[in-house]
């Protein structure tokens, strides 16, 4: 059982006018084998939240601690974060060109192993997770996310994910431009590794659709950098049918 606890986190931005406090004191704990829906309004903060975790030099952190088993990965370059094991799938996934799928994958499993796993059992092991995720098998020799359709490079995400295997993932809006059968697909890949691994997730999202298929122990709201409620997926099914007007009203 791991824990990754979030304590009074407090996150600014610069800009043309000065610094811009964008996550206002947040508290969240997620352990293992929990999954938690972050919702919320644009602007909320929801993906400082996920960037900020992860050590984008964007977001400097103000205040505030964010643990991993104790150890304040706050403390830690982007590397060590990976490699004690969080992953974060972006809302928008970066081009690497001249860097196959293939050679990403396997460079990213060497340095969270800390040797590079046997050439014969990786190809199986890849080829075994690109099927499930019915992703084409030249897939493997493009260059990482160029010239990728918005639901490969999601695709791409989760692959990672299930070969990688993360002790906590961040999902940032991972349903963002798929169609039904490409987010029902790659729900299906978050479930695998949740159910295989025991991993923790944190999945943020505007909407409801996707909470469909990955079902949330935990639903948080957020609003203008904080948390205004917090529930089960009760509070899911509210947020459809009445949005997130008497939040914002109440914040204001």
């Amino acid at each position: 059982m791991s824990t990754l606890e979030i304590k009074n986190l407090h996150v600014q931005v610069e800009t043309t006018d000065g610094p811009k406090e964008i996550l206002k004191g947040v508290n969240l704990t997620v352990n293992s084998g929990e999954i938690h829906a972050i919702m919320g309004p644009n602007g909320s903060g929801k993906s400082t939240l996920a960037y900020s975790i992860a050590g984008h030099p964007k977001y400097e952190v103000s205040n505030g601690e964010v643990l991993l088993d104790g150890d304040n990965v706050l403390d830690m370059s982007v590397d060590e974060r990976a490699r004690a094991g969080l992953f974060l799938a972006m809302q928008y996934p970066v081009e690497v060109a001249g860097v196959s799928v293939s050679n990403f994958l396997r460079t990213a499993r060497t340095a969270i192993d800390g040797e590079a796993p046997n050439l014969r059992s990786w190809v199986g092991e890849m080829k075994g997770a690109m099927e499930r995720l019915r992703m084409n098998p030249d897939f493997a020799n493009r260059d990482v996310n160029s010239g990728f359709s918005g639901g490969e490079k999601k695709r791409h995400e989760i692959l990672q994910m299930e070969l990688l295997h993360p002790r906590f993932a961040i999902l940032d809006e991972t349903d963002s431009g798929l169609d039904i059968d490409a987010l029902r697909v790659v729900s299906e890949g978050v479930n695998r590794v949740h159910d295989q691994i025991n991993s923790g997730i944190m999945l943020i999202t505007h909407y409801t659709r996707i909470l469909r298929y990955i079902k949330p122990d935990y639903v948080h709201v957020f609003v203008d950098g904080h948390m205004a409620e917090q529930g089960g997926p009760e509070l899911a099914e509210r947020l459809e049918a009445e949005g997130y007007d008497r939040f914002v009203k109440a914040g204001a």
